[in-house]
Order: C-alpha cells, then structure tokens, then sequence
C-alpha cells in the first residue's frame, strides 16, 4: 500500500500521469471515493497522459464511455448499479484486452466480478478543500510487482497527515 497526499487537482493530474506510465495494455484501477473525492479529476490526469486529447468527463449516466489516444481508454462510472448481474451488461471482459486499460469509478462495489490483477485508487478528502488523501492498494501479482516501481515514481508525494 502506498498513501500520497495531492495538495491540489494538478497534484491529482500528477500522480495520475506518473501511474498512467506504469501501465499495460489490459491493466485495470478502480477509482474509489466518496462523491466528489476526485475520482474524475484522476482520470482527466490519466487521459492526458496516455494521449487522450478529447475532454474527460464522468460516465455517471451513460455508465461507460471510451477515449482514443496511445492506449484505448475505458471509462466506467458504476454507481447507479443496483444489482451484481447489472455489470454482465457492460461486457467487462472485453475491456481488459487488446491495447487499453479500463479505470472504474465506484469499482469496489463490483469486486466480486473483476479480475483479481487490480489497482485500487482510494481517494479522500482531507481537510482542506483541495487536498486529497490517495491511497494505492495493489491487488493480484502483477500490481504487487510494480509497486516498488510506482513508489519510487511517486516520492514527491510522500504521505503527510492531512
């Protein structure tokens, strides 16, 4: 586990650009937080920085949408699901392969139907209204693999008590 402290959205930007180059194609990170966390302004940061130039917005209504730039992004916000068998409408295992990476809003309410190989990005406010509390829980061997890779990556923001 890894916790940053972002002081502002640009530092959010930020640490999402600095994972966004540790991925591969299939790779997959739930975006968890309350509602207004951060958990878009996290993925506007990863966008940018695998190439997406187009605007990046939250998919709360349409569920899913998806971006061209180096890699294919997939963009899915589940937070209006009611029911586990919901999620076998959006095709999931389609979204982990070819040359793309899939970020999931409210993916920790889906667990249970994921791939086990996942990014947890636990995002907090603290108690300033910019600063933000990001919490990196790596799941599965390939994630646990890269972490000494994405702390190094990451030491600008190294933990501080919000």
């Amino acid at each position: 586990m890894v916790k940053l402290k972002a002081s502002c959205l640009q530092d959010t930007h930020d640490i999402a650009s600095r994972i966004a180059h540790i991925v591969s194609a299939g790779d997959l990170l739930l975006l968890v937080g309350d509602l207004g966390a951060g958990k878009t302004a996290f993925a506007q940061g990863f966008g940018k920085a695998i190439g997406i130039k187009e605007p990046i917005t939250s998919p709360t209504f349409t569920l899913a949408r998806e971006y061209k730039g180096k890699m294919q992004l997939h963009h899915l916000d589940v937070y209006r699901l009611e029911q586990i068998e919901e999620v076998r409408d959006l095709a999931l295992p389609e979204l982990f392969e070819g040359n793309s990476v899939t970020l999931i809003e409210w993916g920790n309410q889906i667990i249970s139907a994921l791939p086990k190989d996942h990014l947890e990005v636990f995002i907090e406010h603290c108690d300033h209204d910019d600063e933000r509390m990001i919490t990196l829980i790596p799941s599965g061997e390939v994630w646990n693999d890269r972490m000494v890779n994405l702390q190094h990556s990451l030491t600008d923001w190294t933990f501080q008590e919000c």
